[in-house]
């Protein structure tokens, strides 16, 4: 019987470089806005995937689509004023 204990040991050795800094993780802590208006339009589109969308369907995926604009909107002018130093030229 062969054992992959070295196979494991492999795999997991570099388990602590693996984590996310700290960078990264305020990275997507400034997205998440995004992401969850991104997962709200995804489940506006499949909650039509197998009917024929109804006109309050229309609307959810309207208003879906128009909140995740918004949250990139959002986002981008957040990541702009930031990153801009100095004043206007």
């Amino acid at each position: 019987m062969n054992h992959i204990v070295t196979v494991q040991d492999a795999v997991t050795a570099f388990a602590d470089f693996m984590e996310p800094t700290d960078a990264e993780l305020d990275a997507i802590e400034r997205e998440m806005p995004v992401i969850l208006a991104d997962v709200d339009l995804l489940d506006a589109h499949i909650v039509t995937l197998d009917r024929t969308p109804t006109g309050l369907d229309a609307r959810r995926i309207r208003r879906a689509r128009r909140r995740a604009l918004a949250a990139r909107v959002a986002l981008v002018n957040r990541t702009a004023g930031t990153s801009l130093s100095g004043g206007a030229a």
